[in-house]
């Protein structure tokens, strides 16, 4: 188990005192869920989710780059992207 957790109400972090998650635990949360960054982001989102509950008077762009602003971008998958234009003859 890690020091690092949040401390409710306020969501700053019981081991060093940063907002949660402070730098620490990004880091353990990434090497946690490496190779799994769309579990990552559904576990921070949810974490999240609770602190505007308890942080209401907090802008809701604030908590967006305290839980998840920080993760990296995801290259786009490729299956995914759209189909090359094809031209419509005339």
């Amino acid at each position: 188990m890690t020091a690092h957790q949040p401390l409710r109400p306020n969501w700053s972090c019981v081991g060093c005192g940063y907002a949660w998650p402070c730098p620490s635990r990004q880091r353990q949360f990434l090497a946690q869920y490496e190779g799994a960054a769309v579990s990552l982001a559904l576990v921070l989102s949810a974490a999240m989710v609770e602190a505007a509950a308890d942080l209401r008077t907090l802008p809701a762009g604030s908590l967006h780059d305290q839980f998840v602003g920080w993760l990296p971008q995801c290259a786009p998958n490729p299956r995914h992207a759209a189909p090359p234009s094809v031209p419509i003859p005339m």
